[in-house]
């Protein structure tokens, strides 16, 4: 089973998709030892692995207690939160399919360059939601139902009194067209649920940390994909492409996943059997 190393994923990002996966789930409770065997396994050296560990905790998403020599950590209520606004989405994402009636949610707002941190938050906040960019201020989704979704995140950012919001149907359909290309990537979208097929859907795994690896490799791919992937209804991906790989894509993600987690999970607990016995 090849290994994730750093170049592929940061020690962080990887951190997260672990809690999500292992800890989230259960007690939300896990010794320092668990979490750097378990990096460990995914090629994450125990240095990057422990300042993954204080940066997250550094972002209130992480509190720890000391046992003697060792260190337990717990997920705060932020972190219990984020995790489960991030499972939510990454398991519902293109779990069915909708009816689209014609109209788009339209977002004009301004944030100037000097504040980038506003900006890349309301970037990650907006993105998340499934809205592309098609020009500068610009936000669109051809979902009108989320605007409350979008109004509470822009709120929250106290950003609502630099915001116009508009509901309703291109002018044309070259018009629907025309924003989709502007605001998705979706040619790279495209290759990366391809490459994600190739990659996944022939990936075996009969032993624990091989299916511990495997799991969280999937999830760690898996999980861009409801950032970068608008989720089109099919009256408009018709107009892109007829034979949109992202529902084979999906389908693999959950036939994979719910064949590897048993013995994921089952690794994870001697993991932290061993952390736990540790002195």
């Amino acid at each position: 089973m090849p290994k994730v190393g750093i170049a592929e994923a940061s020690a962080r990002s990887l951190l997260l998709t672990v809690l999500g996966e292992f800890v989230h789930a259960r007690d939300g409770e896990v010794w320092t030892g668990t979490l750097v065997s378990a990096l460990g396994a995914l090629g994450v050296e125990e240095k990057s692995a422990r300042q993954a560990l204080s940066r997250t905790a550094a972002e209130g998403l992480l509190t720890s207690e000391r046992h003697g020599r060792r260190v337990r950590w717990r997920l705060t209520p932020s972190g219990r939160q984020l995790l489960a606004e991030g499972t939510e989405r990454i398991y519902g994402f293109m779990r069915g399919t909708r009816e689209w009636d014609g109209r788009w949610l339209v977002i004009s707002i301004a944030v100037p360059e000097s504040q980038r941190q506003l900006r890349h938050r309301l970037r990650t906040r907006l993105t998340w939601l499934g809205m592309g960019s098609p020009s500068a201020g610009l936000w669109v989704v051809p979902d009108a139902t989320k605007e409350s979704e979008v109004r509470s995140a822009i709120r929250e950012l106290d950003l609502w009194d630099r915001t116009y919001a508009w509901v309703g149907p291109a002018v044309d359909a070259s018009e629907s067209t025309r924003l989709l290309a502007e605001a998705w990537d979706l040619a790279d979208v495209e290759t990366r649920y391809l490459d994600f097929i190739d990659t996944f859907g022939a990936l075996e795994a009969t032993s624990g940390e091989d299916a511990f690896v495997a799991q969280t490799r999937l999830v760690q791919d898996w999980r861009r994909f409801p950032f970068d992937d608008p989720d089109l209804p099919a009256e408009l991906l018709d107009t892109w492409n007829h034979d949109w790989p992202g529902p084979r894509a999906a389908a693999i993600f959950h036939d994979r996943r719910t064949h590897w987690n048993r013995l994921a999970q089952a690794e994870w607990d001697r993991l932290d059997d061993e952390a736990g016995q540790r002195t």
